[in-house]
């Protein structure tokens, strides 16, 4: 500061711009420190002199461009100015495609300057690199400029040029002594990129030039891991004769984990071959075969490779099964591969991977039913998986999706349509409180054996019913919440005709308690009700739920136990209520 040249008066006003430049230069400044110019207060007041020479070396000027130049460099101090991003002309004339231009300035600048960095800590050596100018690099590097000055992102010259692909400024910067091995940014070499972007003969430069195979990042991935990832298999193979393939990264994830979770099944095989084992987890448990299957159509061709060379010990110690992973990917191809090898559809998630669910399902049909993937719900029922073993019924998951197929189907493979909830339990099973509103979800219920009695359960009979401090079920409430209860809720009382007048159709007599039948007077389909409430129902209906009932739920369930039964088939279908199958008669909309 005591060097500091101007015209501006030295008055207090400038004494206080100056401090607040100095403060909005420490913002810049990243946690390293930087090697300032001498005249640090001149990025706010940047001389005439300075500008001419900025203005000179940008200039697209063919001819006069390096006298003009030429005649500048008797104004030493101007060449110590950077401007508002910390760039002195040196690093200006970096950029620029004429070297002469460059040769000029930094034989003007002092060679203090010559390591001068940016904001973004970029020396102009390191700036050449970046924009791909080899002549002004080579220049740079003949006079001595450091190939190893890292930028304040930690990355270096030799890496830069990696990433913008320069095969000669990277041989040119290994030439003139760029450390191979430099780490920088997340602790990776120049290898480490070259092998992730896949550049094959960065690679071979970079291990003749003496880089080791196997440097760990700060996530523990060597350079054969990111080509693993991105499925580069000619630089696996080169990798692969100097290096390690038993490295495993800070998550435990080995090499070949990491090829499955990048999608090319080459990369696998590859692996494979020089001796991976497939029976590694990673920390959260997961091996390559619940990769490759989660990954589905991709790595189909990985997935066959790898069942056989995995044990089914590894796959029940790792609490999931590559069916889940299948279900959850929504990949029928690779579920109907591993159902073809042998894999339990019924294999359970292990408590410790179920927990980490909102639901904490288990079985790999809830995933599938809850991605409403048709097809992978039809192998798995197929191979035998059993609908009922989710703590959230996959029957459940079904109504609140109003998925008509898929509750058609889970009911025709026994889906139980009694189940109850957990919390806050109804007295009547749960599954109809998603029906109310559409008949041909109810009608399915109620043909497959809903306990349609319980919903006329109701302690009070005609007595008034005692009233409730808040009306109706709220999730804090849990009570044995009767059916004349909620049908009678404000905004549910105009469906309740409706619905009682379809759940009579497979009932014997029953009667309704006075709450209900208060509501019910009100609807216009009353006078069917009470005549079918006070009159005998036929024996043609008796004799239909005599069967059902001696059959039981569980066997009205079973298609198979149905195709036995020593019935005529319209005796069978009167008994299965068919001529209420609205969704088999090709009727899609049931809402009220």
């Amino acid at each position: 500061m005591d060097n500091y040249t101007s015209d501006e008066d030295t008055d207090e006003d400038f004494d206080t711009q100056f401090m607040i430049q100095q403060s909005l230069q420490d913002i810049y400044k990243p946690g390293t420190a930087q090697h300032a110019p001498k005249d640090e207060s001149s990025h706010s007041f940047l001389s005439a002199d300075y500008k001419k020479i900025v203005e000179t070396i940008e200039k697209d000027l063919l001819i006069g461009k390096e006298d003009a130049l030429s005649h500048l460099t008797k104004y030493h101090s101007a060449f110590d100015e950077a401007d508002e991003i910390g760039w002195i002309p040196l690093h200006k004339a970096a950029v620029q495609l004429n070297k002469k231009i460059l040769e000029i300035t930094l034989s003007a600048s002092d060679p203090s300057l010559w390591e001068q960095t940016t904001h973004n800590g970029e020396t102009p050596l390191f700036l050449a690199v970046s924009n791909c100018l080899l002549e002004n690099a080579t220049f740079l590097l003949l006079n001595g400029c450091n190939p190893n000055a890292k930028n304040f992102e930690g990355n270096s010259p030799l890496l830069t040029a990696v990433l913008r692909d320069s095969y000669d400024m990277a041989a040119l910067l290994i030439n003139y002594g760029a450390d191979v091995n430099l780490r920088c940014a997340n602790e990776r070499t120049a290898l480490h990129e070259a092998a992730k972007l896949g550049r094959e003969d960065m690679v071979k430069l970079m291990l003749v030039s003496g880089a080791h195979p196997d440097p760990q990042s700060t996530y523990g991935f060597t350079p054969l891991a990111l080509a693993a990832q991105s499925g580069h298999t000619e630089i696996m193979e080169m990798l692969l004769r100097k290096g390690k393939i038993f490295c495993l990264a800070s998550d435990s994830s080995s090499i070949l984990l990491e090829a499955a979770s990048g999608g090319n099944p080459d990369a696998v095989a590859l692996l494979l071959e020089y001796g991976a084992d497939a029976n590694i987890p990673k920390n959260s448990g997961h091996l390559p075969i619940h990769v490759a299957a989660d990954r589905g159509h991709l790595l189909l061709r990985a997935l066959k490779i790898l069942i056989p060379v995995t044990d089914l010990a590894a796959i029940k110690q790792s609490g999931i099964s590559p069916v889940h992973c299948a279900a959850a990917g929504a990949h029928p191809q690779c579920l109907e591969l591993l159902i073809q090898a042998g894999f339990d559809v019924n294999f359970m998630l292990d408590q410790r991977v179920s927990k980490h669910y909102d639901d904490h399902r288990k079985s790999a049909l809830h995933f599938a039913v809850s991605n409403s993937d048709l097809s992978s719900v039809k192998l798995l029922l197929s191979a035998g998986a059993l609908p009922n073993q989710d703590p959230v019924n996959c029957l459940q998951i079904a109504l609140r999706m109003g998925n008509y197929e898929l509750i058609s189907l889970l009911l025709r493979h026994g889906a139980n349509v009694n189940y109850f909830c957990r919390v806050n339990p109804l007295h009547f099973p749960s599954a109809l409180q998603y029906t109310l509103k559409d008949e041909v979800m109810l009608r399915m219920l109620l043909n497959y054996g809903y306990d349609t009695q319980r919903c006329f359960d109701c302690p009070h009979g005609d007595k008034v019913h005692p009233s409730y401090t808040v009306e109706g079920w709220t999730s804090t409430v849990i009570k044995d919440t009767k059916f004349c209860e909620v049908i009678t809720l404000s905004w549910l009382q105009h469906l309740s005709g409706k619905v009682v007048r379809v759940m009579l159709d497979y009932v014997d007599q029953v009667r309704i308690c006075s709450k209900l039948k208060a509501v019910l007077q009100k609807q216009g389909i009353w006078s069917e009700i009470h005549f079918i409430l006070t009159n005998p129902r036929s024996l043609k209906h008796l004799c239909r739920l005599k069967i059902r009932k001696c059959m039981g739920r569980l066997h009205l369930r079973c298609p198979v136990f149905m195709s036995f039964l020593p019935l005529p088939n319209r005796l069978k279908a009167y008994v299965l209520y068919k001529e209420y199958d609205l969704y088999g008669q090709g009727i899609f909309t049931g809402t009220w």
